[in-house]
């Protein structure tokens, strides 16, 4: 966030004396900093005391670390090795520690002399390099690092005051030398431009820009680190609820067709038709969504909820009522297997409302087609001809509703499921298709907190469904530690069989598909840490089906079902499972959402710590959707202390998928709320994190929004105008444009 010329010069010129090209260039390549004002907010990710030391127990494994210790001893080794036949290859081995855990640092070759002579034991210093594990221990190998001396004036002028900043660094450039960067450009900071207005500073009793910038790269106490955090969270909260607010604006100022269903129309009928009565929920959240149809702006609403929810009632009925206002609606969904999945419940629920120009069909009916990118040319050409001269009432597909020659009579709302796995321009090109905005509502089946909803929805209203339907079943979840106790699996197996006797169903869910072409592909690709660590790949649905119906599974109906098998095909596993003829369906995460097999009651999820933890409980929602109890299994083989097992742990002791979003983002941190994640590049969050900063985000919002009410051009507040287009640089502008 670059927030005045002053702090846009770029970084190559000022530290040429200390820095020189090379290392202007490390930074710009590989931590995205270009400009001294990009220097400046690159904030530290933690400090060290002098007198603590680091928890080398919490190392994150295959990550860049800069951890302050002790050396506790030092051993120099010669072996023989190709390079050096005659047993003169010199290892060196330093062991350090922290109280609190022990770490190996490895030198080899002519690179051991100078750690040699200069980690002696009860020297302290910084070290920083790339965590892994050899022989089941964590190492670093070829650390760079920093001798702490109290000695030199020179430590004690670079290291200013008892606390250590160590910085978010890389493997081309250490935290220290980042800092020393820092320390070099941050007489700069007094020139920073204060995005806040005035009276929300001095309401809060928030210190000035160029005070926080000073406080948080050169803090002389705790205190001095807590004013430079509070106030820099405010920017980050303030600055992107800003730019949502005025979002908001924007859209409330488009026009759009009303659309008020017809009083004895498709909607009644179909009411009329339900064999249950909707949830409060259902009929509160319907209510939000037919208010928002009437009005002549464009509907932008989030509807999350459990998975079994109703979500998709609560969209069939939308859609309806648009339909009955003469206009036309389009549901995106995300794989063909849920496009066909929606398509069949639709139809079926619709019944003869469904049949419109069909004979049997009700003189209210209208046409529900479905496309798809593999249909036939002559399914696919009569499908088109419906949505243009509006005989399709409602269209059901993936992608292939994005191409240019799909055209709609009148697009009044689109309805996009899932909307994580839609890219930004996708979700736009479709919106593009109506004669005016339409409406937009968006589904999601991961409960998003609502504070992660109004940083990362924030132009969106949000409803949320948090009841189940009457007749839905609880599901029981455990964790069975397949390495520490092998009997569980066997009883896991048991399981299944006993489910499938009493006229049950069952998945077995697999990270991986196992033919040669994904061999190939992840022969390729470097293993992650975790596979060298168990030695072996994730388990694959090839693989296991076939284990299965060898063995534990034996006489059991068992087919496969992954995301490389033909849509035809894929489609007919679906239908085989549907009605009964298959009793375990091996499947990849194609099945994670949407598939609704109220006779499927036990899941089994091999290697679950493979999964991320909104992954397992969207997937432990495909069971329990009948009238019998649901069981899931959650199977692996991560010791009983790791990360994963907690992960699983916690999947396991709760139903409550707004909990466990927590969780997850607790243990990933939120990534980028703004869009920049989905390319790869890092937060635009550097000292706010979502979940701990409710009430900052909450208030935030409302002071944004009476900000852009009274100002919506901003004209008032230069520096607030100039943080905004830091923030938003093009590809963010758009990203909140498209919503």
């Amino acid at each position: 966030m670059d927030l005045v010329p002053a702090l846009e010069e770029p970084l190559e010129q000022p530290l040429k004396s200390v820095l020189g090209p090379a290392t202007a260039k490390v930074m710009a390549e590989h931590l995205g900093l270009h400009t001294v004002g990009d220097l400046l907010h690159h904030y530290p990710r933690r400090y060290e005391e002098r007198g603590q030391l680091t928890h080398l127990a919490d190392l994150p494994m295959d990550e860049h670390a800069t951890v302050v210790a002790q050396v506790a001893d030092a051993r120099l080794h010669s072996f023989a090795s190709a390079k050096a036949p005659r047993g003169k290859g010199q290892r060196l081995e330093v062991t350090i520690t922290d109280g609190s855990g022990r770490l190996q640092l490895v030198f080899f070759g002519s690179g051991v002399h100078k750690p040699h002579k200069d980690l002696l034991p009860g020297t302290r210093a910084m070290f920083s390099g790339k965590v892994s594990v050899f022989n089941r221990r964590l190492q670093l190998a070829h650390p760079a690092y920093e001798l702490l001396r109290a000695d030199t004036d020179e430590s004690v002028e670079t290291w200013a005051g008892a606390l250590i900043p160590l910085y978010p660094a890389t493997a081309k450039l250490e935290s220290w030398k980042i800092g020393k960067a820092i320390q070099t450009v941050l007489p700069h900071a007094q020139e920073a431009l204060d995005p806040l207005p005035d009276s929300l500073r001095d309401g809060r009793g928030l210190v000035s820009l160029p005070e926080a910038l000073l406080k948080i790269h050169r803090p002389h106490t705790k205190a001095d680190i807590a004013d430079a955090r509070a106030r820099l969270k405010w920017d980050e909260a303030f600055v992107l609820q800003v730019a949502l607010a005025r979002r908001r604006h924007a859209d409330a100022q488009l026009p759009a067709v009303p659309r008020v269903p017809a009083p004895d129309g498709l909607l009644t009928s179909f009411d009329a038709r339900l064999p249950f009565t909707l949830t409060e929920g259902q009929q509160k959240v319907s209510k939000e969504i037919f208010d928002d149809l009437a009005t002549d702006h464009p509907m932008h609403r989030l509807l999350q909820g459990e998975v079994g929810s109703g979500k998709t009632m609560v969209a069939l009925r939308a859609m309806l009522a648009v339909v009955d206002a003469g206009g036309q609606a389009a549901m995106l969904a995300p794989t063909e297997v849920l496009a066909q999945q929606h398509h069949r419940s639709v139809v079926e629920m619709m019944g003869e409302l469904a049949e419109g120009g069909m004979l049997g069909g009700s003189d209210r009916a209208t046409k529900v087609v479905v496309l798809t990118g593999s249909m036939g040319t002559a399914a696919r050409r009569q499908a088109l001809l419906d949505l243009v001269t509006g005989e399709a009432g409602i269209v059901i597909g993936t992608h292939a509703l994005i191409e240019d020659k799909v055209k709609f009579h009148d697009l009044a709302l689109v309805v996009v499921d899932e909307q994580h796995r839609f890219g930004v321009e996708q979700r736009d090109a479709l919106r593009g298709k109506g004669k005016q905005p339409p409406h937009l509502l968006v589904m999601t089946a991961t409960p998003i907190p609502r504070t992660v909803a109004m940083t990362v929805f924030g132009d969106l209203e949000t409803s949320v469904l948090d009841q189940l339907p009457a007749g839905r079943s609880p599901i029981a979840s455990h964790v069975v530690p397949a390495a520490d106790k092998p009997h569980f699996l066997a009883r896991a197996w048991e399981r299944v069989r006993e489910e499938v006797a009493n006229g049950h169903q069952a998945y077995v869910v697999c990270p991986r598909i196992g033919d040669d072409e994904e061999e190939k592909k992840a022969g390729a690709k470097k293993k992650s840490p975790e596979d060298e660590a168990e030695k072996r790949p994730p388990l694959a649905v090839l693989d296991i089906a076939d284990q299965l119906a060898k063995g534990p599974l034996h006489g059991l109906r068992v087919e496969v079902l992954h995301g490389r098998m033909a849509p035809d095909d894929k489609d007919a596993v679906m239908r085989r499972f549907t009605a009964g003829d298959t009793d375990v369906l091996v499947a990849t995460t194609v099945i994670e959402v949407g598939v609704n097999v109220p006779n499927a009651t036990a899941m089994v999820i091999m290697d679950a710590d493979r999964f991320g933890v909104s992954q397992l409980h969207q997937l432990r929602g495909r069971v329990g959707r009948g009238s019998a109890p649901g069981l899931c299994l959650l199977v692996s083989e991560m010791p009983e202390a790791s990360p994963a097992r907690q992960r699983l742990n916690a999947v396991a002791a709760t139903l409550d998928g707004f909990e466990l979003s927590r969780v997850d983002l607790e243990q990933r941190r939120e990534g980028d709320v703004l869009g920049q994640a989905q390319s790869g590049a890092r937060s635009s969050l550097r000292v706010l994190a979502v979940i701990e900063d409710e009430e900052v985000i909450a208030e935030a919002r409302e002071e944004a929004a009476r900000l852009v009410a009274a100002d919506p051009e901003l004209e008032t507040l230069p520096g607030l105008r100039t943080a905004l287009d830091a923030l938003l640089d093009e590809d963010r502008e758009q990203y909140l444009d498209k919503g």
